[in-house]
């Protein structure tokens, strides 16, 4: 039988069951669906981690310079105490890493954690819990800031103390009418006034939480309010991220002339990417995907089986067909490759309704929530293939038992 033949006929039959193949289908459709879905949100998650909140917390081709090491998760005691005997990372440090890193694309100094949170008001109007940091003016280039009205902060503002602020999008929209009509007004940040110089064009969310909920001010009036913070930090932007590396095997170096440290003493400070976030989420979906496919799995198998029932129920249904095909000249092979094409057809039907609701659930979980998602061609054709394995695996046995009918018996059957 040609295998256009075995189709057509496959298709035949689906289509004169169409409630009953829906229902054999279900346990395949919702598994490959699962993992469609799944994968699609864990390859945005990983994309999203690398692309924009990597960039976020760092700068794109950017390391930092600090007291602790960015890391996710909490550090053992010992571990902790030997971190807070560290000296905090000082202006004084930043005259060794520009000398070391001369071709820096920008070298700034910022507070660190813990950051302070401020309420700021201007007349009648407030926002609550604003981040509250203390920049050098490269700080902007760093973190890839553009203004969107307004001045940058400058040099003279930092050795002068000015008291000066550049808003972050949301404050200033949130205070003003328009973003621009803020710039020369007075503000209160806390209990202390400022003018406005600047407004930072807006940036986004990462996972539904903004990145323009903040105020920056010259890094000397950040201490005069604050104090100096506990994990001051430099960071160093690079013009091109192979750069990086070499630029933080040089930043190192300063630092330990910079620090007084002898050979073989380790380094009291940390030179750090976000690669520790990226790895952190990456071993994290290391574990989702040695999940997932047990979970797939048990639903393919329990789907299969049921496929494989439903052909049997078939093959006793058309007994009288296949004696008459047999006593017509229908070989052994081409009655198994009729069945066969049918649950292979039915799988692969299954495995298409699958890929496309996981499709749709992942459209869904990308435009209705924070999580984004990304739907891959190998997670479509892992889908199409499931289903096709499925109906050659579960579809042998009933093929091979209408094969095996005797044509005589067969043509008996009422």
């Amino acid at each position: 039988m040609p295998f256009g033949e075995g189709l057509r006929l496959a298709l035949q039959v689906i289509a004169a069951h169409k409630l009953r193949s829906f229902f054999t289908l279900l346990g395949i459709i919702v598994s490959v669906a699962f993992l469609v879905a799944v994968v699609a949100v864990i390859q945005g998650m990983n994309a999203y981690v690398r692309e924009n909140m990597a960039g976020a917390i760092v700068g794109r081709n950017a390391f930092q310079i600090r007291r602790t090491p960015i890391t996710v998760g909490f550090f053992d005691d010992e571990e902790w105490e030997r971190l807070q005997r560290r000296p905090i990372i000082a202006p004084e440090d930043i005259p060794y890493v520009e000398r070391a890193v001369l071709d820096a694309e920008a070298i700034a100094l910022q507070s660190g954690w813990p950051t302070p949170v401020a309420d700021v008001t201007w007349r009648n109007r407030t926002v609550g819990d604003a981040q509250v940091f203390g920049v050098t003016p490269p700080f902007l280039v760093v973190q890839d800031y553009t203004l969107t009205t307004g001045e940058p902060l400058t040099d003279v503002d930092v050795r002068e103390r000015r008291r000066v602020v550049v808003l972050g999008y949301d404050v200033a929209d949130k205070m003003f009418d328009d973003v621009a009509l803020g710039i020369g007004r007075k503000i209160r940040v806390g209990d202390q006034q400022f003018v406005v110089k600047g407004v930072v064009a807006q940036k986004g969310t990462v996972l539904g939480q903004s990145l323009d909920g903040f105020v920056m001010l010259p890094f000397t009036t950040f201490e005069t309010m604050y104090g100096r913070r506990l994990t001051t930090v430099i960071s160093v932007k690079m013009p091109e991220a192979y750069m990086v590396a070499d630029g933080m095997a040089r930043a190192e170096e300063a630092m330990r002339i910079a620090h007084r440290l002898r050979p073989g003493e380790a380094n009291d400070f940390t030179v750090d990417t976000a690669e520790g976030l990226i790895s952190f989420w990456q071993s994290l979906t290391r574990v989702l995907f040695t999940v997932v496919p047990v979970v797939v799995a048990i639903g393919v198998v329990v789907g299969g089986i049921v496929i494989m029932n439903i052909m049997l129920m078939s093959v006793n249904e058309r007994t009288r067909e296949i004696g008459i095909r047999k006593s017509l000249g229908a070989r052994r092979s081409d009655i198994m490759r009729q069945f066969l094409a049918e649950s292979v057809t039915l799988a692969l039907a299954g495995g298409f309704l699958g890929l496309v609701t996981g499709w749709m659930v992942a459209l869904v979980v990308d435009v209705a929530s924070p999580l984004p998602a990304r739907v891959t061609w190998w997670a479509a054709a892992v889908a199409l293939g499931l289903g096709a394995s499925v109906g050659i695996l579960f579809g042998v046995y009933p093929a091979s038992r209408a094969a095996r009918l005797d044509p005589i018996v067969a043509l008996r059957q009422e």
